[in-house]
This record gives structure tokens, sequence and C-alpha cells, in this order.
């Protein structure tokens, strides 16, 4: 089959079971702009390439699947920096395709070029630059491969124009989609492990029926691996109590007798406590992060670790597990139950909790999340607002957040009962995230309700994309605490800067 390059770059994604794609057109990538037009894909015109990178995220914290970001060269390609480095912070799948100029022009400072796969490379799981027509589908192929698999991230695929504009002698082409072999053999280096070591598991399993004050330290990685029935699995028969971080609300019912909810810098006392106190964590999906363990030496002083991540590098960059285990969290975590069933079938019993978990029912009970009413006459406390929007939506209300004050205050107030219902920037804690991730969100589960709540300095950032969901007719709905401020800097200006 013949195709020009734009036809082949389209025809991979239908291909790839792309349903959206959201994006800005511009001189580089505009010969791409007519294929989509007698494509089955949706797309979805952005009011700033900044908006496509937060919608492709919230596409795909809501769905599980890669959301993709189309852009063009130059000041499109790096205005969707920052959902990148937002999306390699948090682990999420995403494929942003950027137009370059011609080949015969890279490197020439010619008009709108930028060398985007040079500036991205920090801030992608990988990058391609295209130099041939041909390998299109491959590229597409190995982008969504390492997208989706291993660690999630984004990855970005570089077009010049010349192999794309159908007026080119270099854009025809003869399309042929590779197969799974072949895109294996095309990445030889990348071999991503996903089940756990059965030794290691066994000794984890040793060390929770040991374990006098176990705590699971719950991370974004258990909602990437889809692996939030498996958890609940190993609650519900280990009996051990659950932190939720920031990435991984929802992750862990709030109803259930076993949620600590968040810890760390933001979190309550009983999660801040049963970790400081804890004698083994099991930390699931989680990197203890800063704004978890504070001062590294002095966290969770007298546990032993056990570390399940996906990702090798995590294991031992910030705390020296004892028990560290490679491996995708559902997998490990369904071998861990088979393990802890085969000891208690054996008749090995853990040693009496009770103290520890009367314990902790002591400190729910004198230190709950609370906050002072407000005064009548005075403001509306932003608690209470949501504490009221909570109370009034449906239980599985899909919920992004900008990044500030408003974020804590939802992450703390809101009662998760499902997964995948939290869309949020942790790890770069980008602000103008919640409008646009919120309008992403709503395209990827359109069945669901969806609200952004932001705060008025994050609105004013992404605010025109309210353009976007009006004339795309994505009903979304926007909550605005504004006080005025940027409450979380001027908290810290009040509290470590005198003022």
């Amino acid at each position: 089959m013949d195709l020009n390059g734009g036809q082949s770059l389209i025809r991979a994604l239908e291909t790839e079971g792309v349903e959206v794609i959201f994006g800005l057109p511009g001189g580089a990538i505009l010969p791409v702009y007519d294929p989509v037009i007698d494509s089955p894909i949706r797309h979805i015109l952005v009011r700033h390439e900044q908006g496509a990178g937060h919608m492709a995220e919230g596409y795909a914290h809501a769905t599980g699947r890669p959301g993709v970001a189309m852009v063009t060269s130059g000041p499109g390609a790096t205005n969707i920096v920052t959902p990148l480095a937002d999306a390699y912070m948090d682990s999420v799948p995403m494929v942003c395709i950027t137009g370059q100029v011609p080949r015969a022009a890279i490197g020439t400072d010619a008009f709108q070029e930028c060398d985007i796969t040079g500036i991205t490379q920090a801030v992608t799981k990988h990058n391609f630059l295209v130099t041939s027509a041909d390998d299109i589908p491959l590229v597409i192929r190995q982008a969504f491969h390492l997208a989706t698999t291993g660690r999630p991230g984004p990855v970005l695929v570089d077009i010049p124009k010349d192999i794309v504009d159908p007026t080119s002698p270099h854009s025809a082409t003869g399309w042929d989609w590779p197969s799974d072999e072949e895109v294996a053999r095309s990445l030889p280096g990348y071999r991503p492990a996903t089940t756990g070591d059965p030794e290691a598991i066994e000794r984890a399993a040793d060390l929770i029926m040991e374990a006098h004050r176990p705590v699971l330290y719950v991370g974004g990685g258990i909602l990437k691996a889809r692996a939030a029935e498996a958890l609940l699995e190993l609650a519900d028969l280990t009996g051990i109590h659950v932190v939720t971080t920031l990435m991984a609300r929802g992750a862990f019912p709030d109803d259930h007798d076993l949620c600590l909810g968040m810890p760390g810098m933001h979190g309550n006392y009983t999660a801040v406590t049963a970790m400081q106190r804890a004698d083994l964590l099991v930390a699931l999906g989680a990197r203890f992060d800063d704004r978890v363990t504070g001062k590294v030496a002095g966290f969770a002083p007298d546990a032993q670790v056990v570390h399940v991540d996906i990702d090798a590098a995590e294991l031992g960059k910030v705390r020296r597990p004892d028990v560290a285990i490679q491996g995708d969290c559902r997998l490990v975590i369904e071998d861990l139950v088979a393990a802890l069933r085969r000891r208690v079938a054996d008749g090995v019993s853990s040693p009496d909790r009770r103290p520890w978990r009367s314990s902790i029912s002591g400190w729910q009970e004198r230190y709950p999340l609370a906050y002072e009413p407000a005064a009548e006459g005075d403001q509306l406390k932003p608690q209470m607002v949501l504490e009221h929007l909570r109370d009034s939506v449906p239980d599985d209300t899909i919920l992004a957040s900008g990044v500030g004050q408003h974020q804590m205050w939802a992450s703390q107030y809101w009662r998760f009962r499902h997964p995948y219902t939290w869309v949020n920037s942790g790890g770069l804690g980008t602000m103008g995230f919640s409008v646009p991730a919120a309008i992403g969100a709503k395209v990827g589960r359109p069945d669901r309700m969806v609200w952004a709540v932001d705060g008025d300095g994050c609105f004013q950032m992404t605010a025109q994309e309210l353009v976007t969901a009006s004339a795309e007719r994505i009903p979304v709905k926007v909550a605005i605490l504004n006080n005025a401020y940027l409450g979380m800097v001027r908290q810290w200006q009040e509290m470590f800067y005198e003022e």
C-alpha cells in the first residue's frame, strides 16, 4: 500500500487504537492535518500547546491508555516541554508528535527550528527524530511500546516536514506494520522486568508474617499497574493498614477500616505517626519522595523495608531496602498474596497485632483531620467548600486539581472510594494542570462526572482551555478557590521566610 508520510503517520496511530489527538497545527506539522480529516480519530483543537499535553495526561490518568498530543516545531514543541516533564515525573504514558523543519534545513537555524529531541532528552522516557518516511510505522509502534510498558512515561516523536508533505518526493512510502518480533528486535536493550524474583517474594512474605507494626506504603505505581484490586486483597488478607501518597489517592478506598489516608508533609497525624512507629514498611510503587520522608535519616527509623517497583533505579535510591523486588506491582502483589496464603495454610501465624491496631485507632480518635469552622459572616472555608462539593457528586466522580493549597485540601477532604478518580500533578507540581487535565479525563471517560478544583493562581495559567471545552462540547465543571494570592507560596513565606 502506497501512502505519503502524513497518511502513514495517521494510519499508524489508527492501528495503535488511538481515539483522540489533542493538538494545535502549525507550519511544520500542517501536512499531517489533511489525513486527520479522513480519519476516525477525533482531533481536539487546543488553545495552547501546554493544554494539549495536560489533556493527554488527564486522558491517560483516567483511562490507563496513552494520551496523544500533536504540535508543530519550534515554540509549539517547546510549549509542550512542561507537560512532558510532568508526565515523566509522574510516570504517565503519553506519546507526543512534534513537527520539525525539513531535513535539509535542520541545523541551519531555520524558521521555527529547535532541537526538541535534545531539549527533551531529560524529560522523556525516549525520543525519536524520524529521518525516513518508511520508518514511521516502526517508530510509532516503538513509541507506544515504550510509553506503556515497564515504568510508563512520555515518548516524543519528531517528524521533519519533508517526509510527511505529499508534495515532497521524500514523503512517498509503502506502508508496512511491524510485528511484535520486529519491535522487540529493534529495541535490543529494552527488556522491562515484570515478574518479581520468587526468592525475594518469599523473604518479603516472611517479614510480613513476623512484623508487629507493619504498614503498607502505597504510591502511584499501584495505579499505573492497575493493581488496586490486588492491593485490596493483600490488605484484607493481612489486616495491615494502608497509607496512600498524593499520587495514590483512590488506590485504596478511603472508607475502608484499614485506610489511614495520606502521609508526609501534607498528610494526617495518624498516617505520619504510623509510618514513623512501624517496624515494617511494605513500599508498593512508591519512591520515598522527600514530601513523604522529610529528613531521610529520621524517617521510619525502626522499620525494615520491603520495596516493590517496576523501575530498578528506584530501589535503594533514597532508602536502602531489606528486600528489593523489581517487578510489576500487580503481579508481585498477586505472588505475595499466594505466598502468604501458603503460610497461613501451613499454620504459620503472625504476632498479636492488637496493641498496634489499638494505637492506630487511638491516634485516629485523638487527632482527626480537622479545621476551625468559619464564624458567621466570615469568608467560606475552602475545606468546607470541598466537603460540600464532595457530598453532592456521584461516588465515582473524577477530580482533577491544580497545584497548591487547594490541591492538598482536595486530597485530604475528598473521599476517594474508586481508583483512577484522582488526577493531579505530583512530582513536578505544575500550576495550570487541572483545567486541561480535567478536559482530557472527560474525553477519556465521558460516562463520568469530572470536576476541576483550581486556585485562582493556577486557573489564570490555562483558563483559555475553557474555550476548548466549550467549542468541543466537553462538559467539565470547574470550582475555583479564590483567595487572591498564591496560597502555598504565601504560607511558606509566612512560616519559613519571616514573611
